[in-house]
């Protein structure tokens, strides 16, 4: 290590390995990881507070259109949940299958040193519990935008631009059903 004009401190070639950049990558991956788990879980309180303000809203005003809020918001929500979700699992697949196996090679170790990454999935119920996350999102960004425009349909379907714009919705929620199911990674 030595020190630059400014002070600070910079590695020399000597210092810098292989080994120590997989580190660094580790380090960086599992730090956007963390960061994405965060955000994905907290889109599910946004969610549900979306949810309780349209719903009050429209009850308060008795205005059925308002319920058509409900779908787009969660559908906006929805895809970042998914999206966030999608890299999370890409992280933690990378880490299991490529950054572990090239520091596993360099050490000459047989397992990957991130062990953990593959272990928990090794869990019995893991399966099951994808299932239920499966379905709690299936409700929270599926089920409840679906009621609500049954709901307008019911009671508020009395325009035709209003009546396209649900169609519209319900068909994007279909969509991001769909998605969902096919993300979700219940293979052991």
């Amino acid at each position: 290590m030595t020190l630059n004009t400014k002070g600070t401190n910079v590695t020399t070639s000597d210092d810098l390995t292989v080994g120590k950049l997989l580190l660094a990558e580790y380090d960086r991956v599992k730090e956007e990881q963390k960061t994405r788990i965060g955000f994905r879980d907290n889109l599910l309180y946004v969610t549900l507070a979306a949810m309780v303000t349209v719903l009050i809203g429209a009850t308060q005003t008795r205005q059925p259109a308002l319920l058509l809020a409900l779908p787009a918001a969660t559908s906006v929500l929805g895809w970042t949940y998914l999206a966030n979700d999608q890299k999370i699992s890409a992280i933690g697949r990378y880490v299991r299958t490529d950054l572990g196996s090239r520091l596993a090679t360099l050490t000459g170790e047989q397992e990957s040193p991130f062990r953990w990454e593959s272990a928990h999935r090794g869990d019995g119920r893991r399966k099951q519990r994808k299932i239920i996350q499966c379905a709690v999102d299936l409700i929270t960004f599926v089920a409840v935008p679906i009621a609500s425009l049954a709901t307008f349909w019911v009671y508020g379907a009395e325009s035709a631009l209003p009546v396209i714009i649900s169609i519209l919705e319900a068909l994007t929620v279909t969509t991001l059903a769909v998605q969902i199911i096919q993300y979700t990674d219940i293979a052991e």
